[in-house]
């Protein structure tokens, strides 16, 4: 069955960095596009990145873009998010997505920025 497993959550400093990793099993991993999403406590789900099948596109939201880095790794069936200047904003469980036959979620990781 598929499977999405996240990792590389952790609490930090402002202005630090965290890199997520979500490792996909039980389907082809590099056949479908990735994304990653992320949950805060009393907001909505909000989109932060995807990435193509091949990895040669990247697309990011508003609130990321040019401090977050979304890539994949087909060999390993992996995914990464580096995350750099990171903001108390960014403060939320992060995870990781696929549509297949539909949309597919890992656990999550949790990502807390706070001084």
């Amino acid at each position: 069955q598929v499977q999405l497993v996240e990792s590389g959550g952790g609490s930090v400093q402002p202005g630090g960095s965290l890199r997520l990793s979500c490792v996909g099993s039980g389907f082809t991993f590099s056949a479908f596009a990735m994304r990653w999403y992320r949950w805060a406590p009393g907001k909505e789900r909000e989109w932060v990145a995807r990435v193509s099948k091949s990895g040669d596109e990247q697309n990011y939201a508003e609130t990321v873009r040019g401090r977050f880095t979304i890539s994949r790794d087909n060999a390993k069936n992996t995914m990464y998010l580096q995350m750099d200047s990171l903001k108390p904003e960014d403060t939320a469980m992060y995870f990781c997505n696929a549509w297949i036959d539909r949309d597919y979620y890992g656990q999550g990781t949790q990502v807390t920025v706070s001084s």
